[in-house]
């Protein structure tokens, strides 16, 4: 509710689809829509990262030559969730998609039930995520 400072008296507005879009068409910003229903009270907060978040799937499958940062990640989390499945076998955390790196995908794959196809696609992806959060979290209990 706000006050109509024109004729001195309160009136409901609520957020709505087509109003957004109206207002947007009109060039207003995100944070003015919001404020145009629900008062200047409003803010909105930005972060650089959001710690704990495991990363999206690269939109691409790794596979044997594969390479960068998202292959590091995926080695990284593999070796700490090998820690605890100590049937995949560690590896090299280079950013580079090899042979043993492709070994450990198919053990990890075979471990957690998904097609042992040595690629990390975007199920085998986020598995490890999963894994490897649940995993790092039991870690903190301790």
């Amino acid at each position: 509710m706000f006050c109509d400072q024109d004729t001195r008296y309160a009136k409901y507005i609520w957020l709505s689809q087509w109003g957004s879009k109206y207002l947007g068409d009109q060039n207003y910003s995100a944070i003015e829509i919001l404020r145009y229903y629900y008062g200047n009270d409003m803010y909105i907060n930005e972060a650089e990262e959001i710690s704990g978040i495991p990363a999206s799937w690269p939109r691409e499958n790794l596979t044997i030559g594969s390479s960068g940062a998202k292959v590091r990640q995926m080695q990284e989390q593999l070796n700490r969730i090998a820690q605890v499945y100590t049937s995949i076998p560690r590896i090299s955390a280079d950013g580079s998609f090899g042979p043993a790196t492709r070994e450990a995908v198919m053990r990890f794959q075979s471990v957690f039930g998904l097609p042992q196809t040595g690629v990390v696609d975007y199920a085998t992806w986020y598995k490890i995520s999963e894994i490897f959060v649940g995993v790092t979290r039991i870690a903190e209990l301790y």
